[in-house]
């Protein structure tokens, strides 16, 4: 059933936000005379849309929804339409959802309120309008009055279904009002990333075969053209057509050029995840030394040039130094694209141990804080570190990141989902045989000289390590501990959500009966960019002074979801995608209203 929300209990708040995007894009008409008018012959579009990812496929369908005319460029081939979001898990924040009133979650605004604040930790002149968080903020704030609002409704108006279960990811680990959610948020989309895609692509094409959409794919945007200080159009090369399948790297040879012309142009080209150098160029000395090596979470494309390309039209990038990645990669043993990493979405019951074989302490626990524990391994002086396990763990427990990991939710297919009651998932058991991280024994002597032989380093000491786990596991005998990782598990399992589907019946490690043990070497895997182009809540793109551009708007990884960064230093979790369609929205609402 769809939330219904009285127009009593709307606060006034909310009701400002969902009017922003209109307002602020009324805003534009009214003060910036584009360079010629919306369909006049000097025009090849109303609109041009740079990148065919989610925030594109949402921007596009809102102009064309509006009457107006799009150029969707994008410089891969068809077949990557929807971008990064297609390989998605398809969590999706929301709050105070029907899925959580059924799982018996008590959840509000105010609370969700309270953890993106403890989570982003906003400090770069919030209160100075150039200041680089001062949008965020507002970002922020209107992001989770969608969440807690319209979202569903409009996404379930859509055709988009939720996995009845919600998930609880980003734990914290710390005080309430500190980092993580204080409940489950994490809704998995029954269909997963391409179940989000498809509404959106479907009102695309709709609009492709009404003649208000056509589609330039292999068109590589290289410049942004401004025309007495009014953005006008784009100019760039034509690569040779394409058949790589999707998220495949593409030719980059390039068979000729375009320029093409519109009043607006919104660029929703992603982020950095698959440019290493980019990434290291960019790391914070608060996370420690950049690894040497890591996996790549997204595919080839995701590479960045538009943030410089937009850069040099005069946005201004902020946030630059903040980034997620994860600390669960492993590599895949049936890559799609170079160096593919597949990230594990842990239960909370798998022992976690840095290189060395050193146990972690909190936050540093399986989802808990991402970006603590990635500090914590990076301090290290290595770049992987090491869950300590058990079948049963990770025959409950075990989730992997990816559409193509989980045939059973993508393709709807019930009975394969009942099946993970009674056996562990095949790709899991794929992994486990297959994937060069896995090391499986039936004894932890057999492990450690196994996870020894794997890396080469010779760290791990087997009485060390024995002592560790033997410690925990005597903390299994009461149902009271100090350990406060075995704390995490019994709070856990206190969640119908939890107990149901991601916590494993609490036993010891080294329990016989629960094994075999299994280790599993852990990578650093490359993701998210949390800051960029810094926008207004209309999405347009703002100069170094705070001045929006005329013309131009960003929205989707690569205006940081919104704002420049509406994340702030950390994520929730179920955000990313979340923010795609948010900020995409707002900017195709608002462009189509100044146009």
């Amino acid at each position: 059933m769809e939330n219904s929300v009285s127009p009593a209990v709307i606060s006034r708040r909310r009701a400002l936000t969902a009017a922003g995007g209109v307002l602020a894009g009324a805003a534009l008409a009214a003060h910036a005379v584009p360079a010629f008018a919306a369909g006049s012959s000097d025009a090849d579009a109303d609109a041009i849309v740079v990148g065919g990812g989610l925030a594109g496929l949402v921007a596009t369908a809102e102009l064309a929804a509006a009457g107006r005319k799009v150029l969707l460029l994008d410089q891969e081939p068809e077949t990557n339409l929807g971008g990064q979001a297609f390989w998605s898990f398809g969590g999706l924040f929301l709050v105070d959802s029907d899925e959580q009133r059924l799982m018996g979650i008590k959840d509000s605004q105010e609370l969700a309120w309270q953890d993106w604040l403890g989570a982003a930790g906003f400090d770069r002149g919030v209160g100075e309008p150039t200041g680089q968080d001062h949008w965020a903020r507002k970002w922020a704030e209107a992001y989770v009055d969608f969440a807690s609002g319209e979202k569903r409704s409009w996404l379930y108006g859509l055709g988009v279904r939720w996995f009845p279960i919600v998930g609880w990811a980003e734990r914290g680990g710390g005080l309430a009002d500190g980092h993580g959610n204080s409940v489950p948020r994490f809704h998995v989309t029954w269909g997963t990333g391409p179940a989000v895609v498809e509404p959106f692509e479907k009102r695309v094409r709709a609009a492709v075969a009404d003649g208000k959409v056509t589609f330039r794919f292999r068109h590589r945007v290289d410049e942004i053209v401004r025309t007495g200080g009014t953005v006008t159009g784009v100019r760039g090369a034509v690569l040779e057509p394409s058949t790589a399948a999707r998220g495949k790297a593409s030719s980059r040879t390039v068979v000729g050029d375009f320029e093409l012309r519109a009043p607006v142009v919104i660029v929703t080209s992603g982020g950095i995840g698959a440019n290493h150098d980019l990434v290291r160029q960019n790391w914070p000395a608060r996370l420690g030394t950049p690894p040497k090596f890591m996996v790549t979470g997204v595919p080839a494309h995701v590479d960045g040039r538009m943030l410089g390309i937009t850069e040099a039209a005069g946005g201004r990038i902020v946030n630059p130094d903040r980034m997620w990645h994860y600390t669960e990669g492993l590599r895949n043993y049936d890559p799609i694209w170079a160096n593919h990493g597949i990230r594990i979405l842990p239960g909370p019951s798998s022992m976690w141990f840095d290189a060395t074989g050193k146990r972690f302490s909190a936050p540093d626990l399986p989802g808990y804080d991402t970006l603590h524990t990635l500090k914590s391994i990076t301090d290290t002086g290595y770049d992987y570190s090491w869950f300590v396990t058990t079948q049963k763990i990770i025959a409950k427990e075990f989730a992997l990141s990816g559409s193509e990991q989980n045939p059973d939710l993508t393709n709807k297919d019930v009975w394969m989902l009942l099946s993970r009651i009674w056996q562990t998932p095949e790709p899991i058991e794929k992994f486990k045989k297959n994937g060069v991280d896995f090391v499986v024994a039936a004894t932890l002597s057999e492990l450690v000289t196994g996870m020894n032989k794997l890396t080469g380093d010779g760290l791990i000491d087997l009485t060390d390590l024995k002592r560790q786990i033997d410690a925990r596991d005597r903390e299994i005998d009461n149902p009271y501990t100090k350990d406060v990782q075995v704390m995490g598990i019994r709070n856990a399992l206190a969640y119908t959500g939890d107990s149901l589907s991601r916590t494993a019946p609490i036993h010891k490690i080294l329990d016989a009966g629960a094994g075999p043990l299994i280790a599993v070497r852990l990578n650093i895997l490359t993701r998210k960019t949390l800051g960029g182009l810094q926008t207004d809540l209309s999405g347009r793109v703002l100069d170094a002074t705070g001045t929006a551009i005329p013309g131009l708007y960003a929205a989707g990884e690569v205006a940081g979801f919104g704002g420049g960064g509406v994340h702030g230093y950390r994520s929730l979790e179920g955000t990313f995608l979340g923010g795609c369609l948010f900020s995409g929205r707002q900017a195709g609402r608002a462009a189509a209203a100044a146009i």
